[in-house]
Parts: structure tokens; C-alpha cells; sequence
């Protein structure tokens, strides 16, 4: 059985995630900063939980620690986590930004990495997005270039740079970002706009089940690569 570890996954397309790829036959972890909500969230799909908050070190080697006495090894990581930050632009934004949607990359991949190690068909996939891309955010033809979320588009660009290099110095390991599409969430009920997370999520599990010959070091959307 496949054993996979999705970080912010109790609600949202990190829990659809873990739905489907339950549904596929997955052992899932649903990594969650509320304890009781990651229960439930857990309980609902048929999961288990761990208590993980990206921002925090002791909570992200403790959950990793928690895998591995259960399971030994991960064959999937999805960094799923992340904040919109579309308040107000200043230091203390820019730091949470960053901290939670690529500083928590880099402590749960290197937590990770000794585990995935141990796996047959190790992926990692990061939940990025298209506001991340210089070629989207510049042309007039993509809504992003309408969209102004400078930090959110900042950390998810370096979310992608953090793909890329870690597919670069770990080859045996396949690391994808992905643009999983505008979806309906509490990050964007402001907004009021984005299809179903059902949607959104295939995208994610497509380079979830990557065979050991899939594609490494891209962001790709529903149709493939994506430029950046």
C-alpha cells in the first residue's frame, strides 16, 4: 500500500486529495496544525492524522517521526499547506507568507526525505500556483495578471524554484509543483469565485501516482507543463 503524507489536509483541496487517493487505494495521513480537526477530518475519510504545522520544527519532526514508527517509509509527500496573505503588505505578512507557503516546504521535505528514501516510487508534489509565474503574471491574456497578491504570488514563485532544485539534487526522488486551478475554499470565499475542490484535486493526484518514469522538476496544470 502506498503511504502518503498531505500537509494542511483537513479541509479544502488537501482533504479532497486525500479522498481520491484513498479511493485509489492509498495508506493517508492527513496532516493538520489543529489536532481535533485533523481527527475528524481523518475519521470522516477513513485516515489517519498527525498533528503538523508547517511553521514549526518540533511539529514537523514529530509528525515525520510518527510516520515513520507507523509506517517505515513515505512513497508521496504533498505540501498542500498554505495562506493566502492578502492583507496588508509589510514585514511581519512577508515573513508568515513565506514561512508557511515555502520555509514549510523546506522543513517538511528535509524531515521527509530520509523516509522517502526508503520508498520504491518516492514522489513529492507541491500544491504552487500559476500566481507564482512570471510568464502568467505578465501577460494580459491570464487572470493573474489582474490578480494583485504580491506576497502570495512571491512564495508560491519560490514554492516552484524549491521544486525545481530539490528535483535537481535528489534525481531518485520526483518533485512536481502544481497549479491546481482557481477553486472554491475559504481562500477565495472572499472572492467568490473557483470550480469544485473535486476538480482542483485531480490535478494533484495525477502527479500523486506518478509511475517511476513520470516527470520531475515541473509545474504543470490540468493540460501539462505550464511556463514560469
Amino acid at each position: 500500500m502506498t503511504v502518503t503524507l498531505i500537509t494542511g489536509a483537513n479541509k479544502g483541496i488537501g482533504f479532497e486529495t486525500a479522498r481520491q487517493l484513498i479511493g485509489l487505494g492509498h495508506d493517508v495521513w492527513i496532516g493538520a496544525r489543529d489536532v481535533e480537526r485533523g481527527e475528524k477530518a481523518a475519521a470522516e475519510l477513513g485516515a489517519r492524522s498527525v498533528q503538523l504545522d508547517v511553521t514549526d520544527d518540533d511539529s514537523v519532526s514529530h509528525a515525520l517521526a510518527t510516520v515513520e514508527a507507523a509506517e517505515g517509509r513515505l512513497d508521496v509527500l504533498v505540501h498542500n499547506a498554505g495562506i493566502l496573505a492578502d492583507g496588508a503588505v509589510d514585514g511581519p505578512a512577508a515573513l508568515r507568507a513565506f514561512d508557511t507557503n515555502a520555509v514549510g516546504i523546506v522543513r517538511v521535505t528535509e524531515a521527509a526525505l530520509p523516509l522517502l528514501r526508503r520508498s520504491s516510487n518516492p514522489t513529492v508534489v507541491t500544491v504552487s500556483s500559476s500566481m507564482g509565474s512570471f510568464w502568467a503574471v505578465t501577460n494580459p491574456e491570464r487572470p493573474e495578471y489582474a490578480m494583485p497578491l504580491a506576497l502570495y504570488a512571491a512564495s508560491k514563485a519560490a514554492a516552484t524554484m524549491l521544486t525545481v532544485q530539490y528535483a535537481k539534487a535528489h534525481p531518485g526522488i520526483k518533485f512536481n509543483a502544481v497549479e491546481p486551478g482557481t477553486t472554491a475554499t475559504d481562500m477565495t470565499a472572499a472572492f467568490g469565485i473557483g470550480r469544485p475542490v473535486s476538480e482542483s484535486a485531480r490535478t494533484v493526484v495525477r502527479l500523486a501516482t506518478l509511475g517511476p518514469d513520470g516527470p520531475t522538476g515541473t509545474l504543470q496544470d490540468d493540460l501539462g507543463a505550464l511556463n514560469w
